[in-house]
């Protein structure tokens, strides 16, 4: 039996309605029972009558931080995708990243041990990856990370939760790591990619020619799936189909929403006094910061990302991004 954690998230929600086409049994855990609704309307995206693919999943309300609920959902698994993850790159929100993504993994590995799981697999993040100093040399599986580099806080909490994964496999668990880039994928709109569609349809002023990397839900779904139906264990793949300026990005989803595209190039300068004014907003209102210092230097890094060791070892070939733009455009559009 299969089980997911983090099934009611974009990636999670997209992975079960892959896995419910067959004839394994699957659970997944949800901490609370409104966010089902978003899993029901992405089932409605595969399936004509989704209900009683949704219902083949035996859904249990548990969280990973809490051991003792989690545990009750072990018994008869042999399998896990570990989906589940805080994304914040507010620094206000670290205790909860290392609580949530360090600790809740931790956990995970220690009942997948405890219980005798067969594999796991485990999503983490080009973020935990590291970096090169000199940006025209491709980042792989094999750059080092540097704790001593000004790493944001979901950086810092992934590659924490990998440290857990990896002790895990010293100690006999079977594993695979996935490192995908930004995830593009429908039917969370005000979060992750979604929110950025969101964005754009609402009028997006301002591009940067700094270089991010994109991955369809599809793909990192199809991958995670094939992983682990192989072989392959002790290893971790960059999931990466294309790296693009975010200018060029911007202006092909503009396009594909039928909106007009932002105009004006956001230069370092701006960008800085941006995030600064960002801080004193958070710290005046309370309110959560849009726009951090890392974030800021992140829409302007020109280092991209290579993910041929996923294409060899599966002889895997990646969506285009401008196809899973006009596909995830289309579901916002209604």
């Amino acid at each position: 039996m299969i089980l997911v954690t983090g099934g009611t998230g974009l990636v999670g929600a997209h992975l079960l309605a892959h896995l419910v086409q067959t004839e394994t049994r699957v659970k997944a855990i949800y901490r609370t029972i409104d966010k089902l609704e978003a899993v029901k309307n992405v089932f409605s995206y595969y399936f004509d009558d989704s209900i009683p693919f949704f219902e083949k999943i035996d859904w249990h309300k548990a969280d990973v931080v809490d051991v003792p609920s989690l545990e009750v959902v072990f018994p008869e698994i042999t399998h896990v995708y570990h989906v589940a993850a805080l994304i914040s790159f507010d620094p206000k929100d670290f205790d909860s990243l290392r609580k949530i993504n360090i600790e809740g993994t931790a956990n995970v590995v220690n009942l997948c041990i405890a219980y005798g799981v067969k594999k796991l697999c485990f999503v983490s993040s080009v973020a935990a990856v590291g970096e090169n100093e000199d940006p025209t040399i491709p980042i792989t599986e094999e750059t080092d990370w540097n704790p001593e580099a000004d790493n944001n806080v979901y950086a810092i909490s992934k590659y924490g939760s990998e440290m857990e994964v990896w002790r895990g496999s010293q100690e006999g668990l079977d594993v695979v790591i996935v490192n995908p880039a930004i995830i593009l994928g429908a039917g969370f709109w005000r979060s992750g990619s979604g929110s950025l569609f969101r964005t754009i349809k609402k009028g997006l002023k301002y591009y940067t020619k700094g270089i991010l990397s994109y991955v369809d839900v599809k793909d990192v779904v199809s991958v995670m799936i094939q992983l682990m139906n192989s072989d392959i264990k002790g290893e971790r793949f960059i999931l990466v189909a294309e790296n693009w300026s975010l200018e060029k990005f911007t202006q092909v989803t503009a396009k594909a929403l039928h909106v007009q595209p932002p105009q004006k190039e956001a230069s370092a300068f701006l960008l800085g006094i941006a995030w600064r004014m960002d801080w004193w907003r958070q710290f005046f209102t309370g309110k959560r910061r849009k726009l951090t210092k890392q974030t800021a230097q992140s829409i302007q890094s020109q280092s991209f990302f290579e993910s041929s060791k996923i294409q060899k070892a599966l002889n895997f070939t990646f969506i285009p991004v401008e196809e899973s733009i006009e596909r995830v455009s289309e579901r916002y559009n209604g």
